[in-house]
């Protein structure tokens, strides 16, 4: 009889339990990565929306000149520059306007979700709030296949869409919380955290390749994916190892050392009859390290999230570059952040304090946010260093306290092992750190002039202002995850 090959010997050589381990571990990156990947178009697409224009004909022009055009010449004015009503000169306000309606929503949306999460079943959950986020995301796209002009019909759909994209982020931390333990937590998270990089560099891929020739398949096509991603949840997601019953069969394996094939008995898993009570809103309140996390998250998010929803146009504006182009070389800045929460993960695993990795990588990103305002102006090599290393410093805290600080601190021993709690805790910081991005929209003059000579560099002092306060936040953290 031929030997075993050694890749089937490592295949049977995992039992049941790591291998639905290995599957929730994909499939939730999977999941997640393209709700990051449905964002992202929209900040790809705003140089589209308002371009900048290297002639303007006027309306007098085009009737002195109208009699030397050929009848088959388009007619083009200043009204043809850009996609209508992103044509004014108030486009910085309405951009603004769409971002603003979407972190309202979201904001908002996950509060409430961590609660509903925990009280359905999160496979049916996440696939409802993925396939209604991918309709709502080709609902933008579709306004431009259709020719669609009105504001409001804009914001409308990102106030939906904000609403349940918060059906993603609860429900897949409680999963991979579920399934691993505390043990090398923070590594395991800092790898799987880095599906939100991946999402907006797929994002911001897909979304360039067509934001030129066709900006509405920029979120068509990230839709379609979501959507059918939410599929995949449906048919395949399991929540929790212990607390399922299933009835598994192994078709066959292969024993060397005869020469049949013998069938695997069938497995039952039954259901506990303990069930934990979902926790409150305030009794997560009361969890130790949850509010000061939390605004921690505040604070570091909204550096985050600035640079996710505008690097691209400040790309744009101050390299000269097309919209594809600085769609392509923003995604450097994930690239940084990939490893920037490998990073903050596996210090955190070392050293045992989460709090204090955070406060070192946030005292280290200040700095540098300043330096790449300035550096950023040098030329492309810089820019790109800069990118990668401000990615790291963003993104480390951010992936450390959104994933491993919020699964300890939803298995807290307070909690006396009701992981159900885990949902709410997770909505809780998470949905705090996206009221920041609401209070950056609101400040009104600040971003209004965003665009402007000036206004890039007020943007600048505002994350490092961001950025120092979710440092002292996190010096008032004395518990230690």
């Amino acid at each position: 009889m031929a030997p075993v090959p050694p890749g089937i010997r490592l295949l049977v050589s995992f039992n049941r339990s790591q291998w639905y381990k290995a599957l929730t571990f994909i499939l939730t990156f999977l999941l997640y990565t393209s709700f990051h990947l449905s964002r992202k178009p929209i900040s790809i697409v705003k140089s589209e929306l308002h371009k900048n224009c290297t002639r303007v004909t006027q309306p007098g022009d085009v009737a002195s000149s109208s009699s030397q055009r050929s009848p088959l010449t388009p007619l083009h004015t200043s009204m043809d520059c850009s996609w209508k009503p992103f044509d004014k000169k108030n486009y910085k306000q309405l951009l603004g306007a769409m971002d603003y309606s979407f972190l309202c929503a979201y904001a908002v949306g996950m509060y409430l979700s961590g609660i509903i999460g925990e009280r359905l079943p999160i496979r049916l959950y996440l696939t409802v709030g993925m396939v209604t986020s991918g309709l709502f995301t080709c609902m933008f796209g579709l306004g431009y296949i259709y020719n669609i002009h009105n504001l409001g019909f804009y914001i409308f759909v990102q106030v939906l869409n904000g609403l349940v994209q918060t059906t993603g982020w609860p429900s897949v931390v409680t999963c991979i919380g579920n399934w691993f333990g505390k043990g090398r937590r923070g590594l395991i998270m800092g790898l799987w955290n880095s599906h939100t990089s991946v999402g907006n560099i797929l994002g911001s891929l897909i979304a360039g390749y067509w934001v030129s020739s066709n900006w509405g398949l920029s979120f068509i096509v990230p839709g379609i994916i979501i959507a059918a991603m939410g599929v995949v949840c449906y048919l395949f997601l399991i929540e929790l190892f212990d607390v399922f019953s299933l009835q598994c069969y192994d078709t066959e394996l292969l024993i060397p050392k005869l020469s049949v094939r013998v069938p695997v008995q069938p497995i039952v898993m039954v259901k506990s009859q303990a069930e934990p009570s979902a926790i409150s809103f305030m009794g997560a309140l009361r969890i130790p390290g949850v509010i000061e996390f939390s605004l921690c998250l505040l604070f570091a998010k909204l550096v985050s999230y600035t640079f996710l929803f505008w690097l691209p146009l400040y790309i744009t504006k101050a390299a000269h570059l097309n919209a594809k182009k600085a769609g392509d070389i923003s995604t450097l800045f994930d690239v940084g952040g990939i490893a920037g929460g490998i990073l903050a993960g596996v210090i955190s695993d070392k050293s045992g304090k989460s709090a204090t990795t955070c406060a070192f990588m946030l005292l280290l990103a200040a700095p540098t946010l300043y330096g790449f305002s300035m550096i950023s102006e040098l030329g492309m090599g810089p820019t790109i260093g800069m990118l990668l290393l401000c990615g790291g410093l963003v993104n480390g805290p951010y992936a450390l306290i959104t994933t491993a600080v919020s699964a300890d601190l939803g298995t807290h021993k307070s909690l006396k092992g009701n992981a159900r709690a885990l949902s709410t805790v997770t909505a809780i910081i998470d949905g705090t750190g996206s009221v920041a991005l609401i209070g950056a929209y609101s400040l009104g003059p600040l971003l209004a002039g965003l665009l402007s000579a000036d206004g890039w560099d007020q943007v600048f002092y505002m994350l490092m202002t961001a950025d120092f306060l979710a440092l002292l936040v996190s010096f008032t953290i004395h518990k230690h995850l």
